[in-house]
């Protein structure tokens, strides 16, 4: 079986966020598709098989499958109009978040993904202690926002992972202004068995909401400020986003399953 390492949201290898991509024939086994993830020991990797015209879409992290993934869907749109369909532009992949298109775009991919609703909570002990910082403003959707005045605080932020696990929301994200992009943020998934996502899509369906509210404007340009880092390209129409980024290949290889 195939198997494809992309480094999304980035054009250079070593940065960005990895997601390892299986295009598959048919379904594996659930239990071999998470044997699989956890044997690769990325944040996310993505399996798809041909259903028709469209994609079947699964994302899997090493806590189990999750229902929405940003880079590890860039990185199997890479795979398909590279490797497997290249004469195609525009991917339409069933998901658990419902139909998801990915358009390439020159260098760029631009994904169509649903924004989350945020809703505006109490700041509470239990957030600042898992921190390490008072945040200005917390909102919960999917995952648990947390606002913050300045980007040094996100730079030099360590988290304790043990108390972020006992914090609402399946992820952590934290965001501030940007000086160099308008917001730059950070995304920590210890729940998912990923202490912190390099370069987090879904994670940004909960960001760049607030921030497009906040500066009042419907293009924004992000950084993932990971020790690797990435930058995305956010667009808003409606209740969805346009999100968009480059990628890379970083490997190829073929997985021995039965062996």
């Amino acid at each position: 079986m195939k198997q494809y390492v992309v480094d999304a949201f980035t054009d250079r290898v070593f940065a960005g966020n990895p997601a390892a991509i299986c295009v598959l024939d048919q379904w594996l086994p659930e239990d071999m598709m998470m044997k699989i993830t956890i044997e690769n020991n990325l944040s996310e990797t993505a399996f798809t098989v041909k259903e028709g015209d469209h994609y079947r879409l699964r994302w899997f992290t090493p806590g189990g499958e999750i229902d929405l993934c940003g880079h590890a869907t860039l990185g199997t749109a890479f795979v398909i109009t590279n490797f497997i369909e290249p004469d195609s532009t525009t991917i339409t992949f069933e998901t658990l978040s419902g139909t998801l298109t990915v358009t390439k775009k020159s260098d760029l991919f631009e994904m169509d993904f649903p924004a989350y609703d945020l809703k505006q909570i109490s700041v509470t002990n239990e957030m600042i202690e898992a921190i390490g910082a008072r945040p200005a403003e917390a909102y919960m959707g999917r995952d648990l926002l947390c606002i913050f005045d300045d980007e040094e605080d996100i730079k030099n932020m360590v988290p304790n992972m043990d108390k972020v696990k006992q914090l609402d929301g399946l992820l952590l994200n934290v965001t501030a202004p940007g000086k160099k992009y308008d917001c730059i943020s950070r995304s920590f998934a210890p729940k998912m068995n990923v202490a912190e996502d390099p370069v987090c899509g879904s994670g940004h369906c909960h960001i760049l909401p607030y921030w497009f509210k906040k500066l009042n404007t419907k293009k924004l340009v992000a950084y993932q400020a990971s020790p690797r880092g990435g930058v995305l390209y956010g667009e808003m129409e409606g209740n969805r986003i346009h999100l968009s980024g480059k990628a890379v290949l970083y490997s190829q290889a073929d997985i021995f399953i039965y062996n």
